[in-house]
């Protein structure tokens, strides 16, 4: 009922809408009634429609780098109204955003998507399943969500998006995870990535919280970035244009992208350790 509750206080364009809820009785859950999202999960849509597999699903344009910075846009107000609510999302991921029609993305969750993704999840420490590959530092090491932690995972959402849906840290097992992030290892933006969300990502993983960027300025950033690209003709509404090509990884026995045979930590880099 809680989260019945807190859902039901938001009102906007990039979050998931609860439309109601049935109670069969008091000793049940409340089933929750959201908006419908034609296509599905945002992981998925940025998978099929990666380089490798060009799989657009039926009534959907094939998903362009504009494209990518409209999803990105989207995520990043969503995420900014909730910051403005004071709420703290926890889990924010690909996999936790929808997609409609004209490619209108939104922010869902609240636990909804453990059951299909258990291999995005870890416990640590025999605590619940945790997201650890979106995790931040201190959110491994103490358990702390914070809406800076949520900033975080949203570089690392950034990632996804202009990865086409790479597991973030592909390669590495959860408990490998765990280590780097507490090792002080990061992603490095994936290639072709623009130069100013490779910006954003590195002021989102920031070691210290108060140091990260806050969401208003990732969404007015991301936002004059766009400006531009429309002054310069190559961002058009809807977004259109062509998709770079990149050398094509191979997938892993669970369907997940592995990394092409480079250096194992081609895509790391090491930030500053961590304050007590």
């Amino acid at each position: 009922m809680r989260e019945v509750d807190i859902m039901s206080t938001f009102s906007h364009t990039n979050i998931l809408s609860l439309k109601g809820m049935v109670l069969r009785d008091a000793t049940n859950n409340p089933w929750m009634v959201f908006e419908y999202m034609p296509y599905g999960d945002l992981a998925e849509v940025l998978r099929a429609n990666s380089p490798q597999f060009k799989l657009s699903k039926p009534g959907m344009k094939p998903l362009t780098k504009n494209s990518l910075h409209w999803i990105s846009i989207q995520i990043a107000a969503g995420m900014s109204y909730l910051s403005a609510q004071r709420f703290v999302h926890r889990d924010l991921a690909c996999r936790n955003c929808l997609v409609g029609s004209d490619l209108v993305v939104k922010i869902a969750d609240f636990g909804m998507s453990r059951d299909i993704y258990t291999c995005d999840y870890y416990k640590i420490g025999g605590s619940r399943l945790l997201p650890v590959r979106w995790m931040s530092p201190e959110s491994v090491m103490y358990g702390r969500f914070t809406l800076e932690t949520d900033v975080w995972s949203f570089g690392v959402v950034l990632w996804e998006v202009f990865s086409f849906g790479k597991q973030p840290y592909y390669g590495h097992t959860n408990e490998e995870v765990v280590k780097l992030i507490l090792q002080g290892i990061i992603l490095l933006p994936p290639d072709e990535c623009p130069s100013v969300v490779c910006q954003i990502m590195r002021d989102c993983w920031k070691v210290e919280p108060r140091e990260r960027i806050k969401f208003p300025d990732i969404l007015d950033r991301l936002e004059k970035a766009q400006s531009k690209l429309i002054q310069q003709g190559s961002l058009p509404r809807p977004p259109q244009g062509p998709v770079t090509v990149r050398t094509p990884d191979v997938l892993d026995p669970d369907g997940y992208l592995l990394p092409a045979p480079t250096t194992t930590r081609e895509y790391l880099q090491a930030l500053p350790a961590l304050s007590n």
